[in-house]
């Protein structure tokens, strides 16, 4: 039997005060509280999140907010009616600026408080200690020395050392074969190589970890030192895209006068942008571009691949950079296209090729990278688009000659598509391969790097990631299990758009050569 207990004149009345003091509290940019949302489940859930701006509109005000360990792209404007004002934590007064790895925060303060960071941020790089130097392998006069490098995914630790005469010889194959498991020895690494084992799996998200010294000269490269309040809310409400409306994820710097329209409306031919659906319709009267301005490169079926040059396209790749912008946080964008060229994919119907995603690279690059900046427009994302673009940048590489890799950091979606491409792509190279005079086969990390034009670096840290690589009597060995064949021919499966290398009519130019781009 359910007994309803009164409520007592005193609990009343504190209930009244307590609404009141909730009422009466003047919510400020800083404050952190938890925010109702919805999960990936569509639960209700009250994650803290911190309050960035603060905006009136007739008749309540609005708070933007970002949920503290949660993407950038899940900011947002909320009402009141959705804050917990019973856990407000006011910011505090005598804190020092956040920062971010030694890069200042965001949140404005005081002229004294802002000698004072820098006094302490000079401070702080003087006490900084040097990179951690790279290891390197161990030569023949260190044959009985062992190095330890850490692995990716767990805390296992591999040997590596040279115990050939030969920098180049094979290691001897397993005298026995468990069941169940298919082996590959490795052969040894040159002497004295150094060898760069990356970091961790999350080190290179841009939430996680920015580079100590970043380098500037990508195409939209970011290292977070220019970031303020502004750039760090949304700007743009919506961006309609031909058939397509695009709920922007970060800030673009477009013009100020365009981010309080309900709607930016772009061309989806030249990526103009217009601040009306009238002026849209009077500038496709005008357009005549039915695809992207530029050489088109390969074609097979309904997908074609575009090659624009940055100098000689200069307004389309600019358009192109700041659509870009609003779905990529750790780039910040550099309107000196120049150097840079683009590879924009698309998908053609009756109207026309219309834009799937892209990416770009340097014309010249001195540390081997094939891409500077790769997105899938968010439409067509889940679609294998992503590592169709993957795909189409190494086969550039293999025509061009070279092994390549993308500029890092990389987004939290760009490091899941390039670690699945690495996997599927050094997998199936490992299951195609055949044994040699009834021994099992051998293979070594430059091969794979040659035949896949995937830098070595990539390759080691993929292994690693899958947890092929194992120390046996002596060698190493790689070893694949019934269940990474399984989920390798599973994943195999859905992948329905290939590049095909027949399709692809590029011819790649020495921009050594050339006075100016």
């Amino acid at each position: 039997m359910y007994v309803h207990s009164p409520i007592t004149p005193c609990a009343r009345l504190c209930s009244q005060m307590t609404k009141m003091a909730d009422s009466s509290v003047d919510v400020i940019e800083g404050c952190r509280l938890p925010v109702l949302r919805k999960n990936q489940e569509n639960e209700d859930e009250w994650p803290l999140a911190e309050i960035l701006s603060v905006k009136e509109i007739p008749g309540r005000k609005l708070y933007y907010v970002h949920y503290i360990d949660f993407n950038k792209r899940l900011d947002e404007w909320v009402t009141p009616e959705r804050l917990d004002m019973k856990k407000l934590q006011f910011p505090k007064k005598e804190a020092k600026t956040p920062t971010k790895n030694g890069l200042p925060g965001s949140r404005p303060s005081s002229p004294e408080r802002e000698v004072k960071r820098k006094a302490e941020s000079v401070s702080l790089a003087t006490q900084v200690s040097p990179a951690t130097p790279v290891p390197s392998l161990p030569g023949l006069a260190e044959a009985s020395q062992v190095s330890v490098y850490p692995a990716v995914r767990d805390t296992n630790t591999f040997n590596l050392k040279s115990n050939a005469h030969d920098d180049h010889e094979q290691l001897t194959s397993l005298t026995t074969v468990h069941q169940h498991f298919i082996t590959f020895p490795l052969i040894c690494f040159p002497r004295c190589a150094n060898v760069y084992l990356p970091p961790g799996e999350d080190s290179q998200d841009s939430s996680d970890g920015i580079p100590s010294a970043p380098r500037m000269t990508g195409s939209l490269v970011s290292d977070r030192s220019h970031d303020d309040i502004v750039t760090r809310m949304k700007n743009i409400d919506c961006i309609e895209l031909g058939r397509h409306r695009l709920k922007p994820w970060y800030f673009s710097p477009y013009p100020q006068e365009l981010t309080t329209l309900p709607i930016l409306y772009l061309c989806e031919f030249c990526l103009k942008y217009l601040k009306s659906l009238k002026c849209l319709q009077r500038h496709l009267t005008k357009c005549n571009l039915r695809h992207p301005p530029g050489n088109e490169i390969y074609r097979k079926g309904t997908i074609s691949f575009f090659e624009i040059d940055g100098r000689k396209n200069k307004t389309y790749s600019q358009n192109l950079c700041l659509l870009a912008k609003c779905f990529l946080d750790h780039k910040t964008l550099y309107y000196d296209t120049d150097p840079f060229l683009f590879y924009v994919m698309t998908e053609y119907d009756s109207k026309g090729f219309h834009i799937v995603g892209y990416f770009s690279k340097e014309k010249e690059s001195t540390e081997d990278y094939n891409v500077a900046c790769i997105l899938t427009l968010p439409p067509y994302q889940r679609r294998g688009y992503g590592k169709l673009l993957i795909e189409f940048s190494y086969e550039l590489s293999k025509v061009e000659g070279k092994t390549g890799t993308p500029e890092k950091p990389l987004s939290d979606l760009g490091l899941l598509s390039y670690r699945s491409y690495w996997s599927q792509t050094i997998l199936e190279i490992l299951m195609d391969l055949k044994p040699d005079n009834g021994e099992r086969p051998q293979i070594t990390i430059n091969e794979i790097s040659e035949i896949t034009s995937v830098k070595k670096e990539d390759v080691i840290s993929t292994l690693q990631y899958l947890n092929l690589i194992n120390y046996y009597k002596g060698q190493y060995i790689l070893t694949l299990s019934e269940d990474i064949v399984e989920g390798h021919e599973r994943a195999m499966q859905k992948r329905h758009l290939p590049i095909d290398p027949k399709c692809l009519h590029f011819t790649p130019k020495d921009w050594s050569k050339r006075g100016k781009w």
